[in-house]
Order: structure tokens, then sequence, then C-alpha cells
């Protein structure tokens, strides 16, 4: 994973941002580019393990979740900025889910939090950004549930009533255990198969 921090004296936060979009318009083949507090970070494909566990969320999601829901993979999200002047937050989730009567059809590539009632992580190769980076700006925009699947502690985390730049109720698991989840969702999360 690589990241670079910009900084500039004419307006910093607007200038980081026309200059990463200018980048994201030409990440390489295969490179995911973000914008997450202040840095733009670009990390490569994701490894089997990581697929492995979001192939089994996403299968149960679509199968076990309301038409009422549409879900999307790796759907770009521009999120407010941690500061008036700060630049936006660029996040690419590893699932978004929508209320299926807006959809995502007609959306841009960044689209705004409006709608979003889910975000899901799966903690890759960085575990940190992932677990707190990446939730603090999910909770700042006020999207009402997180999950993140932490490999490396080997649980899995349901976050729901935002306020700020958190989430101030987390429901952890050890994998091997369901998770409840919340409505619109309404099942328990089955990970078993997640080590």
């Amino acid at each position: 994973m690589t990241t670079a921090t910009a900084a500039a004296a004419d307006g910093g936060g607007r200038w980081l941002t026309d200059s990463f979009l200018a980048l994201s318009d030409h990440t390489p083949e295969g490179l995911r580019a973000e914008l997450i507090d202040g840095e733009i970070v670009l990390s490569p494909p994701p490894d089997g393990h990581h697929e492995h566990i979001l192939s089994r969320v996403t299968r149960q999601f679509c199968l076990r979740t309301p038409d009422t829901v549409a879900f999307s993979f790796n759907k770009g999200l521009a999120l407010p900025g941690s500061a008036a002047d700060g630049p936006a937050h660029h996040v690419i989730p590893d699932l978004t889910a929508v209320a299926a009567a807006q959809g995502f059809r007609g959306t841009p590539a960044w689209m705004p939090p409006a709608g979003v009632v889910l975000t899901g992580e799966v903690t890759g190769g960085n575990p940190g950004r992932d677990r707190h980076g990446k939730r603090r700006c999910y909770a700042a925009a006020g999207i009402p549930c997180h999950l993140l699947v932490d490999r490396e502690r080997r649980t899995v985390s349901l976050c729901t009533e935002p306020s700020g730049a958190e989430y101030t109720l987390i429901r952890t698991v050890p994998f091997g255990r369901p998770l409840p989840l919340v409505e619109p969702f309404g099942f328990a999360l089955e990970t078993a198969d997640f080590g």
C-alpha cells in the first residue's frame, strides 16, 4: 500500500480533493485509490482470504435481506471532510447497501452518503485504517451501520448509532459465532467459515 500526504497553502482541502480526483481517474489497473484523513492511499488487489470472506458476507446479505435493500461492491463514496476546510473523504467500502428505491443507477462514480444504510469492510493491507480511519469517516457521514470483519483479530463487529466521528454501539463476536444484524437486514450473519 502506498500513501501520499499533501498540503497546500491556498485552500489545501480543495486542492487535495482536485488532485485526488485527477489521480483516481488515471489509477493503474488493479490499484484502488482513496482519500482518507487527508492522505491519498493506493491499495493493491486484495488477497484470496479477503475475497473468500467478502464472498461469504455478500452471499448472505444478497440471499437473506429483503428486496428493499440494494448492494454494491467497491462503490466509491464521497463523504464530508473532518474539518470545514478539510478535503472530503473518498472511500471505497468493500460492501455498500442502500435503499432499493434509491438504488445505484445514475449515481456518480463518487456517490454522496445520502441513503447509504450500511458499509462493510474486510481488513486488508492496512488493518488500522480499516478499523479506525474508515470507520470514523462512515460515522461522521451518518451512515447508520458499519460492518467490520477483522481477519487479524478473527472478529466481526457491527457498529451502529453514529454520533460525531464514532459509532456509539459496537457489537463484536469472534469468528464462528453468529452476529445479529439490525433492521433492515434482520438476520444473524454466520461467521463459521471466515477463518
